[in-house]
């Protein structure tokens, strides 16, 4: 067994996507040759957005875990609010036009660069610098965001000339939401400089999607060069698990549900979908539809509902364990997703896209046609992604989806092309990149 540093911020008992890919990987690496040693923070020490205590159970008894303090500027930052709770990716939980809420985001876009998280720096590398001494470790596997764990890597490569892995879940400087934290020049230009070190230095760059692993070489190549760049740029995209999926439920025989199962920040926009779906409502008299929300949204998306006369079908769950979400998923008839309606959004691949298709139901999208999300939804036969302009191709594929419910009372999507994406598939993938070897 080869002995790596696994290195992530998110572990748990922290909850939502970011910590899914880690457990994962951790989980299925040492069927691969690969003995994963995990260097997190304390759970008293951290800021997560979101915690599952339940999570703690998939962490093999034989696994190592090594918890170190932090400084987190999100809980000083968190007392100067009325809400206590630590802001999602996209603030979907924050009201962020507020004067107040935008002088925060000033202070973290320029004080905390590339984030609010560089507290951990300093006690993982001394942390990791101990390990790798006492376990003769010569790799190092990083993930991120936050994006600042990084920088532990750009530390212990300066100082050991170790192996580096740099698995980037989500872009850095070209994220969605980037603009809404107000940097001001010079802190973008020194975000950007910490980019393209990473990028540069790391001796293996691993990202989820073909476009954001594109982007990322874009950073570093010249564009004539791009596609003949260096073989340490992979994807390795995320996936579901087999075993969450062991306990099958069945969908509400009564009941169309239409679930989304997540957090939604301002930039998803579903409008278009709700139009849509307030026209079959009135069509379908006979068939009764639920529109089930999990996790947190904004008051947009609430007032959206109420102006298409849905608010009265609609019910509202917060966050919820992972082991319930699926749950949740395996119960509707569809499921909902959505990519934010941003710029340069094809690459954007939404971890629950893969544990929607092991549900088993249709997938209804909104966003680009072009994208990778789409690409995968079409490849798996899973459902199919819609600009938020073709309020007619949504409606004739919800309109055909209610029709053949209303002869099965379930719709099951019997491709088993999505087995590709499980998450010991691509564990595999990652021990090839650590072991430089084929699987």
């Amino acid at each position: 067994m080869k002995k790596i540093l696994f290195i992530t911020y998110y572990w748990p008992p922290s909850g939502g996507a970011g910590v899914q890919r880690s457990l994962k990987f951790v989980k299925y690496l040492p069927e691969f040759g690969v003995e994963p040693i995990v260097l997190t923070v304390d759970e008293n020490y951290a800021s997560y957005p979101l915690s599952d205590n339940t999570l703690s159970k998939e962490v093999g008894a034989k696994i190592k875990v090594v918890r170190t303090k932090s400084f987190e500027a999100l809980k000083v930052l968190s007392f100067f609010t009325s809400k206590k709770n630590i802001p999602h990716g996209g603030f979907a939980n924050s009201n962020k036009d507020k004067p107040f809420q935008k002088f925060l985001r000033y202070i973290r876009g320029n004080l905390f660069i590339p984030d609010a998280r560089i507290g951990w720096i300093n006690h993982a590398v001394k942390a990791a610098e101990k390990i790798i001494v006492e376990e003769k470790i010569d790799t190092i596997f990083i993930t991120s965001p936050p994006h600042s764990s990084q920088l532990i890597g750009l530390r212990l490569k300066s100082k050991l000339n170790i192996k580096w892995i740099a698995d980037l879940r989500d872009p850095w400087t070209d994220i969605y939401y980037y603009k809404d934290l107000l940097h001001t020049k010079r802190s973008a230009e020194k975000d950007l400089k910490l980019e393209s070190e990473v990028l540069k230095k790391a001796d293996d760059v691993i990202s989820v999607s073909t476009h954001i692993n594109e982007m990322f070489k874009s950073k570093i190549f010249s564009e004539k060069n791009i596609s003949n760049s260096p073989g340490r740029f992979h994807i390795i995209p995320n996936g579901f698990d087999e075993k969450d999926f062991v306990n099958k439920s069945e969908g509400a025989k009564d009941l169309f549900y239409i679930s989304y199962v997540g957090s939604i920040a301002d930039s998803y926009n579903p409008e278009i979908f709700f139009k849509v779906l307030s026209k079959v409502v009135d069509e379908f008299k006979d068939v009764s539809f639920r529109i089930r929300i999990v996790g947190s949204m904004p008051i947009k998306v609430s007032e959206i509902l109420r102006t298409n006369n849905l608010e009265n079908i609609t019910e509202y769950i917060s966050h919820v364990t992972h082991d319930k979400a699926i749950k949740y998923m395996q119960e509707s008839a569809v499921l909902l997703l959505l990519i934010p309606d941003v710029e340069n959004n094809n690459g954007i691949l939404t971890g629950k896209i893969f544990e929607y298709m092991a549900s088993r139901r249709p997938v209804i999208g909104l966003g680009p046609a072009d994208g990778d999300a789409a690409a995968i939804l079409k490849e798996c036969n899973a459902g199919k992604m819609f600009e938020r302009n073709n309020d007619e191709g949504l409606y004739s594929y919800l309109k055909s989806l209610i029709l053949q419910w209303q002869e099965n009372k379930e719709l099951v999507n019997m491709d088993k092309t999505y087995y590709k994406y499980s998450r010991k598939e691509l564990a595999g993938k990652l021990a090839s990149i650590i072991l430089k070897k084929d699987f």
